[in-house]
């Protein structure tokens, strides 16, 4: 059986609702061979992307997170979650020097001038 007809079947909206069911499933990497489709279907979309980028952050595909969480950066350097998140994916991997600005840049965004609320990525 093909599995990847599963993850492919279906319109956008049945695919981000099938993501939508094994994100919360906490099925990480189920979400994500979804998502990835829909995310080269859709690329311009910030939604598909950045629950594709927390996908592959939970599953611990922290390169890929990296990757997703870049884009969306570029394209809207003022998303304060996917900021925050990047800057959590790059502590993940060590690099926490590269992670400081990202983190001030969310805590800034969140309207938190002293820093303290870029300590987490928020609800999983």
């Amino acid at each position: 059986m093909d599995t990847t007809y599963y993850y492919d079947h279906g319109t956008p909206a049945e695919r981000w609702e099938r993501a939508g069911l094994f994100f919360d499933a906490k099925d990480y990497a189920a979400a994500a061979r979804v998502l990835s489709g829909l995310v080269e279907e859709v690329p311009e979309q910030t939604g598909p992307r950045l629950l594709l980028a927390r996908s592959y952050y939970h599953s611990a595909q922290l390169r890929r997170a990296e990757e997703e969480l870049r884009v969306i950066v570029e394209r809207d350097p003022v998303e304060h979650y996917a900021r925050l998140m990047l800057g959590r994916t790059l502590e993940r991997q060590g690099r926490s020097e590269e992670a400081k600005p990202h983190l001030r840049i969310a805590a800034a965004l969140a309207g938190d001038f002293d820093g303290g609320a870029a300590r987490e990525p928020g609800p999983a």
